[in-house]
């Protein structure tokens, strides 16, 4: 069989599933793919700019935590790569497996960053050795987000895509998002999406455990939130895109932590750790549709009242996206939470 025979067959086994699942859209709506979490992961980059052909959207949001949590360090010996792996010293001698495992790591969500012995010696003992792996870090961040917006702006036209930085993103990568013609940032906004909606968008969240860069007490989380929410001009036609889940909405479950932030209990003991402020706002305002994310583990969908809201979860690091497919017809429509 040809490539294109190939192709062709891949194609209409996508346009079947998509059918069978009951994702065809109707005429006179306008849809939406939402997803979050994808913490550096190239694959699911990837996919969620194709999902605007696969899911037929119109829109395309994605939510806070767009980068990775770790450089993965490659030492180059002159003949061999060598590289640590969950305890274990592995090493390569062939080009293509170095590529290989390159392409692994980013599709996983890792920073692989190849160096001579040298530098990983000075990485590791130099008096400013923290101070050059955060500047290798944000540099590496940045490369991994210019090289997304070219993916995106060779395969898409004129799909409007909006990003909420997370509170595991630091502020640096604000200014590559913002020179993109393709991705709106949206941090603080309040954007037209469609059958007369607006979405109000935050990524901030109230204090974790890990001390991370877009975090405030609850107070100040719900300042915040009342200073987006008050560009709305209608509430019911209003999609509150909030990074953290509402508190005790089945959509904040994360492992209950002990004193050394390992899950207790072999992660069997679950807690909401959601925000109040969001939910207060949720209750307060009402808005007929809220996305969120932060949580990876707590999949779901759920109603606060008249609000319909909304976790697809993360399995970033399987290099597998997890999304939401909502269709506004005016009213709200959750086709379906997916995953491929």
């Amino acid at each position: 069989m040809g490539v294109i025979d190939t192709l062709k067959r891949k194609l209409n086994q996508e346009n079947a599933s998509r059918e069978s699942a009951g994702m065809d859209k109707e005429s006179g709506v306008t849809r939406i793919f939402f997803a979050t979490d994808i913490h550096g992961s190239t694959a699911c980059w990837r996919k969620f700019i194709n999902s605007a052909d696969f899911y037929e959207a119109d829109v395309l949001i994605l939510g806070g935590d767009t980068t990775g949590k770790a450089i993965f360090p490659i030492v180059d010996e002159g003949e061999q790569y060598t590289y640590t792996r969950q305890g274990d010293e592995h090493t390569i001698t062939d080009g293509d497996e170095l590529d290989d495992l390159l392409e692994s790591l980013e599709n996983t969500g890792y920073y692989p960053y190849v160096m001579e012995q040298a530098e990983y010696e000075r990485l590791q003992e130099a008096d400013d050795a923290d101070d050059r792996q955060d500047e290798i870090f944000i540099a590496e961040m940045k490369s991994r987000i210019e090289e997304w917006i070219e993916f995106g702006e060779e395969r898409l036209d004129d799909t409007p895509v909006y990003a909420s930085p997370g509170n595991d993103d630091p502020f640096e990568i604000d200014e590559v998002w913002e020179s993109s013609d393709l991705v709106r940032l949206v941090e603080g906004e309040v954007v037209d999406i469609g059958q007369g909606y607006q979405m109000a968008s935050s990524g901030w969240t109230h204090p974790t455990p890990w001390d991370t860069d877009r975090e405030e007490t609850e107070a100040e989380l719900r300042e915040r939130l009342e200073a987006v929410v008050g560009s709305v001009d209608d509430y019911d036609r209003a999609i509150f895109n909030f990074h953290e889940p509402p508190y005790d909405s089945g959509l904040d479950e994360a492992p209950e932590l002990d004193e050394d932030l390992r899950p207790k209990f072999g992660a069997q003991s679950t807690e909401p750790v959601g925000s109040e402020a969001v939910r207060e706002i949720i209750e307060d305002y009402q808005p007929p549709l809220s996305l969120h994310g932060h949580i990876h583990e707590s999949r779901g969908q759920t109603e606060i009242g008249e609000t319909t809201a909304i976790n697809p979860g993360s399995v970033y690091s399987e290099g597998s996206l997890q999304g939401a497919v909502i269709d506004l017809k005016p009213e709200v429509d959750v086709v379906g939470l997916v995953r491929g």
